[in-house]
């Protein structure tokens, strides 16, 4: 914003755009993110109405109990926030978007097959962020317009996400969520939790309806696979924002910490909202009031939901500008404003499909997840094999742009088998889950496969001046 002078001598303001930063490296005068700043965002980031119907799942998709969910949300927490974390190192030393620090392991042209990924599933997210936040609209309007409220909402939601992404991940850090959003979360995650202990919900039952669900051990797995997908589905955005960190520890502290609280948090909570007669995920288009009655149980107002509302908003912010960052890696010359322009608009009409379609969220949803993890989770593996077991230093940077390699094999010989053991494991319902074997075996074959090259390397003739 800046005030100029008109002819009359009086000022006026003239709001401007911040510059955008596209995949060059991020300047030390631009690195101002602090441990906090990085807490904060990763806590709003993890929490939300989504997180609360993943959460809602692991009661009526794998028939937990609340002690069980509990568990399972922990531990996947833990262990996806930390890897997570890892997978911003790079990004976050080099000062460039998470699918640049990917050119070094995969090469230039081989960054964009992620790249391309990572856009279908931003605008995947994108529609389901705008979905559930014109439900959770609709809810709170008492279905105004009768059944084409979430319709109407679906745009304006979407009007307001593109106006946070054109603002930039340093204006929503310091100006949006430490200022407002993230305090009122907190405040109302909080309350819900007391008013859900005060309650008294049995941790150690089974609901009937969905007990046959439960099948012991490989239940556990695959509910492990349903919570670390959400941290997971966030790591090929993670430097996209942690790369105006003032240090790569600091960025990396203040991501773990402030994931595992809020996914942990969020989960259990939707969890524990199922054993209120909250189903699929409380927010059912044909049952309107089912969220604000179970609110009401609680001896809570609408307070809850509209507080999570507000902060749904940075998911959706993260989805559309990481979308544009991820088009800059294909096309460095493609400004951010229209790529954010064109992805809200995308968004929009694949929101008002599942709207039209009465589709909403669960199966897709779920099935959505379970994709994320299968092309993101061996994808990672070959990501922290290649950190901190093959190359244990950090790159040049030129070794991100003009010195980048076109294409590295071990990383594609790794990321394949290890992507198509995730997909067996789910298609046939193996009792061991699908994430921690298939990122082991992508991480141990990138490092086997990494150490041939360099063989092949070493024993390759090197041709001096003057000899044939």
């Amino acid at each position: 914003m800046r005030y100029i002078s008109t002819a009359f001598g009086r000022p006026m303001v003239r709001l401007r755009r911040p510059p955008e930063w596209g995949v060059e490296p991020v300047p030390d005068s631009l690195r101002i993110l602090r441990t906090f700043d990085l807490f904060v965002l990763w806590s709003s980031l993890g929490a939300g109405l989504l997180v609360l119907a993943a959460g809602a799942l692991l009661v009526t998709a794998f028939g937990f109990s609340l002690w069980e969910a509990a568990i399972v949300s922990l531990g996947g927490s833990i262990v996806g926030s930390l890897l997570l974390a890892a997978a911003g190192h790079h990004g976050s030393r080099a000062g460039v978007p998470t699918m640049v620090s990917l050119r070094p392991i995969l090469g230039r042209a081989g960054s964009y097959v992620p790249t391309a990924l990572n856009i279908l599933q931003l605008l995947g997210w994108t529609a389901f962020e705008l979905l559930i936040m014109a439900q959770a609209a609709a809810i709170l309007t008492g279905n105004i317009l009768g059944p084409w409220t979430a319709a109407f909402f679906v745009p304006v939601w979407g009007a307001i996400t593109m106006a946070l992404a054109l603002g930039g991940p340093l204006a929503v850090v310091r100006s949006w969520l430490e200022r407002f959003a993230i305090w009122i979360v907190y405040g109302s995650t909080i309350a819900v939790a007391i008013a859900l202990g005060l309650h008294g919900l049995n941790l150690n039952f089974r609901p009937p309806a969905v007990a046959g669900a439960f099948t012991g051990t490989g239940s556990l797995l695959l509910g492990l696979d349903l919570v670390v997908a959400m941290p997971i589905s966030w790591w090929p955005l993670i430097s996209d924002y942690n790369r105006f960190a003032r240090s790569p520890k600091g960025a990396a502290a203040g991501t773990s910490l402030g994931y595992i609280a809020a996914n942990t948090s969020f989960y259990l909570l939707g969890a524990a909202l199922v054993f209120l007669g909250i189903t699929a995920f409380g927010l059912n288009p044909q049952v309107p009031i089912a969220f604000l009655a179970t609110l009401g149980l609680l001896g809570l107002s609408a307070l809850p939901l509209i507080a999570i509302l507000v902060d749904e908003t940075d998911n959706a912010f993260a989805d559309v500008y990481s979308a544009a960052v991820s088009v800059q890696n294909l096309s460095m010359r493609r400004k951010q404003a229209t790529t954010i322009v064109a992805s809200t608009f995308i968004g929009i009409a694949a929101a008002w499909y599942l709207v039209a379609s009465g589709q909403g969220i669960g199966g897709p949803y779920e099935t959505f997840l379970l994709l994320i993890g299968g092309l993101f989770v061996p994808l990672l593996g070959v990501v922290i094999a290649e950190t901190f077991f093959v190359r244990r230093g950090g790159y040049p940077r030129s070794d991100f742009f003009e010195g980048a390699p076109r294409w590295r094999w071990p990383a594609f010989a790794s990321w394949i088998p290890g992507t198509a053991l995730y997909f067996v494991i789910v298609w046939f319902a193996l009792p061991i889950g699908a994430t921690l074997p298939s990122f082991a075996l992508a991480a141990g074959l990138h490092v086997v496969f990494s150490k041939i090259e360099q063989g092949f390397a070493r024993s390759s003739p090197v041709v001096s001046d003057g000899e044939p």
